[in-house]
């Protein structure tokens, strides 16, 4: 299967960011747990109106009421926690929230557990058990969301975005025949790198896509790949890619991997990504990051 993406207006160095991906990168992800303080004046209404609803008030209404209100609080903190994460796959509308609230029936219970092998399937195993990556060092951060999936805290610098897009664009330049960049297809915002004859389809071909916002990635590897980055803390499983009697929206080895922090993260960071164009195309390809002026 071949790809043809079209590159317009992605050609420019990161250096120069438009000012949607600047708001994007300088937005802060947070996530707001449901609260509800009453002072004495609301905490008296509240029991005025109780004490007015128990002898005013047809009991099935009351009784409604009382359980239905929290209920929609709940719902409306949710929604808001949901547009609080940004941009993503999902539109930050009423029925795209709908929309996830069903996935979450049948998301993975736990991110940290690999895949099993797919049989038959080519590549036959990943590659970074030839050179085993570190412990990533420090806890993993906090992670929220289904689509979009973001880290709350330990967010990338923008320098070592700068240096992987950069790298990812020096590839396409290398191997023009084989790479492209492109807007991603799954998040429908940011940057993402494509093959052209993927082995493994995923997206139109989409190899990895970085987030704007916490830098984080996204991408599919081989399930081999994915146990080695588990046990080492380098990422998690993206909670949607079950196996199951529904559809998940992305593959079982659809996998989270945290923004580099630091040049060290960055450069396993990378390893990582070479390991994804090795499970997308069955090639081994080199990610070079550009030298630091």
């Amino acid at each position: 299967m071949s790809l043809t993406v079209s590159t317009e207006g992605l050609k420019k160095p990161m250096a120069y960011e438009d000012t949607n991906q600047s708001a994007q990168a300088n937005m802060v992800i947070r996530q707001d747990p449901f609260n509800i303080t009453l002072d004495a004046p609301a905490l008296l209404a509240v029991s005025i109106l109780l004490v007015v609803g128990m002898n005013c008030v047809d009991r099935l209404v009351l009784e409604a009421l009382i359980i239905g209100v929290p209920i929609v609080l709940l719902i409306h903190n949710d929604y808001l926690n949901f547009l609080k994460l940004g941009p993503g796959g999902t539109p930050p509308t009423p029925s795209g929230y709908a929309r996830l609230t069903w996935y979450r029936l049948f998301t993975l219970r736990d991110p940290f557990s690999p895949p099993p092998r797919i049989p038959n399937q080519l590549p036959s195993q990943g590659i970074l058990n030839e050179r085993p990556l570190p412990y990533r060092p420090g806890p993993r951060p906090s992670v929220a969301g289904l689509a979009p999936q973001r880290q709350l805290n330990q967010h990338g610098s923008l320098h070592a975005y700068n240096r992987l897009r950069a790298a990812l664009e020096g590839l396409t330049g290398r191997l023009p025949n084989k790479f492209v960049t492109a807007t991603s297809c799954l998040e429908k915002h940011g940057f993402a790198l494509f093959a052209r004859h993927p082995v493994n389809v995923c997206g139109n071909g989409e190899i990895v896509h970085i987030h704007n916002s916490d830098r984080s990635t996204h991408m599919n590897l081989h399930p081999d790949d994915i146990k080695e980055i588990l046990e080492k803390g380098w990422g998690e499983r993206h909670p949607m890619a079950w196996k199951g009697w529904v559809r998940a929206p992305v593959p079982v080895t659809f996998t989270m991997i945290y923004a580099p922090r630091d040049e060290s993260d960055l450069r396993i960071v990378s390893r990582i990504i070479e390991a994804a164009i090795w499970y997308t195309t069955a090639e081994k390809v080199d990610i070079i990051l550009p030298t630091e002026p």
